[in-house]
């Protein structure tokens, strides 16, 4: 393996966690940004108020996002362990 070829598995693992976690995040980050202003609206300053929706809003967005992540991974870890026979092989 040259440079470029671990360049290329860093970029390629790079995208790989942006896809994975990333829809997840997102999810995470908007519901918070939703509960801070009705929170900040309405002056209710209750911790399990932005918990709840929060964790109930990931547990959706795995769900929804599970398939494609398993996806992502799953080709990921295929394209690593071929590469790795490849260079262990020559």
């Amino acid at each position: 393996m040259n440079d470029g070829d671990v360049a290329g598995v860093l970029r390629e693992t790079m995208t790989v966690i942006l896809r994975v976690g990333g829809p997840v995040l997102a999810v995470a980050l908007a519901v918070g940004v939703v509960m801070s202003i009705v929170q900040a609206v309405t002056q209710i300053n209750e911790p399990t108020l932005a918990f709840v929706p929060k964790v109930a809003a990931i547990c959706g967005a795995l769900i929804l996002a599970g398939p494609f992540m398993f996806a992502a991974l799953n080709d990921y870890a295929r394209a690593m362990f071929d590469r790795l026979v490849v260079v262990g092989g020559g």
